[in-house]
Formats: structure tokens, sequence, C-alpha cells
């Protein structure tokens, strides 16, 4: 079965994330029951499930069929992993690419328990004195769990992947295409040089460590080609390559199954 994620996860992309996970479902070749999150419980069971879930609730109950001997993707386990602050710890324990936490050109301050639901839960802070305002305000929302990176100038790419056999970037200044329009803090992409086997290989190597199937994120590329991993998280919409992007989840599913 495939579990269809709640939208309070999904601003601005409701109906981009129930087309990919409906477009692979299709591809599957099979009548596959798609449920909400919110009705997920215990009686459910399936010898895989595919899930876009993110409630704390719901994570428990996939690790839970997962003991009982259920194959699902994502794993709970790994969805947890992306809430920013356990995904920073992990980031800096295995010498991912990251921005630092101070720097001369502003901060970003990123609600740290879950994955951001509205445009308020990352914030570009301009110094020091707007940053602890931010957390002023977070605090007022009951966010006590953040994390701060440094602003880096440079070109924002938004990636996407399926195991180690699909892997996209884009540039959303290009189409446009935007959540929250934080991309517009850097500007307009001028397309600068990097490795870019160099940034497979580190996204790669997250997703191994986070043991994540189905990932997407944001990096920054400076002027002189450095790469900093700004996010990452749990399957993205992949509204920019959907088609694509089913067929690989698809195999995916297909290879896990064999």
């Amino acid at each position: 079965m495939a579990v269809r994620r709640d939208s309070s996860f999904s601003p601005n992309s409701v109906e981009k994330d129930n087309a990919i996970l409906q477009t692979t479902c299709d591809l599957l070749g099979k009548d596959i029951p798609i449920v909400d999150e919110a009705q997920l419980d215990e009686s459910f069971e399936a010898d895989v499930i595919l899930s876009m879930a993110r409630f704390p609730r719901t994570i428990q109950l996939l690790n839970r069929f997962e003991e009982r001997g259920s194959m699902v993707v994502n794993s709970g386990k790994a969805v947890a992993t992306c809430a920013k602050s356990c995904l920073q710890t992990v980031m800096e324990l295995h010498h991912i690419p990251m921005p630092p936490s101070s720097g001369e050109y502003g901060y970003w301050i990123k609600r740290g328990d879950q994955t951001s639901q509205q445009e308020d839960d990352v914030v570009y802070c301009e110094n020091e004195e707007a940053l602890e305002n931010a957390k002023l305000a977070f605090a007022k929302r009951g966010i006590t769990d953040y994390v701060v990176q440094a602003h880096v100038k440079g070109d924002i790419i938004k990636f996407y992947g399926v195991g180690h056999h699909f892997f996209r970037y884009y540039y959303p200044t290009d189409d446009q295409l935007t959540k929250f329009s934080h991309e517009l803090v850097n500007g307009k992409a001028q397309h600068f040089a990097f490795d870019e086997s160099y940034l497979i290989n580190e996204v790669h190597r997250l997703a191994d460590v986070v043991s994540l199937d189905i990932y997407g994120g944001d990096a920054i590329i400076d002027k002189d080609g450095r790469i900093y991993i700004i996010d990452f998280n749990d399957w993205p919409s992949f509204s920019r390559c959907r088609e694509d992007a089913a067929k690989a989840i698809a195999k995916l599913l297909k290879d896990k199954m064999k």
C-alpha cells in the first residue's frame, strides 16, 4: 500500500506531492490502495509500504510495521533523521559539506524538530540582531529546537535522487518554481562551474548514512565552485522530473522485492 503525506507537510505542494505518489503507484501495475497518513493504524497490513508520511505518530507506526516484517520505503527511522537538528549532527559527524555556523553575510535559522511546514519555519537574518529576534519569534511559537547556519553567497540548486540510479538538479531561479521564495535571497543563478561528480557523491553518501531511498534537497555553489548542502529531505515532489522519477522509484521497489 501507499501512504499519502498529510497536507500540513506539503506547503504549496499538495497536488505535486500527491501526483508523484499516484504516478509511481500507477507504474507499479497494481491497484495499490493509497491511505492518508492520519488514517493509518495498527490494523493495516501490507508486505510493501510506499510512504511519504512525516507525522511522528505515523513514523512510529511505520517502525512497528517494519518490525513485523513489512518493507517500508522510505523507512520511518530515515524520515525521522531528516529533522534538521538531527540531520545537522549527522552531516557534521560524517564531514558532509555544509555551511559554517557563522559568517559575514547573515544567517539562516531553521526549525530543527521536524521538516518545515510553513514559510517562517526557515528565516533569513541579515545580522546577529535579526537572528536574536528570530529566535524570540520561534520561542513565541513554542519552537526551541532550531539550527543556525551562515548565509553563503552563490547559486542555489535543487537536487532530486532515487537510490544511486537517478539524480537530477535544477536552478530554481531559472524556472521560477519555488515553494517559499527563499531562493531569491541569493539572487539569480550565475551558473558557477563546479564538480558535478563531487556533488553526486556527497549526496549519495548522505543518503546512505541516513538510509534514505527517495530524497531531495538544496545546495549552494559559490563563485569558486565550492559546494554546501543546505537542506536534505525525504521524498520531494519531483515536480520538475516527475515521470522519470516515478519510473526510478518503481524500479527501486521492484529491485528491493527481488
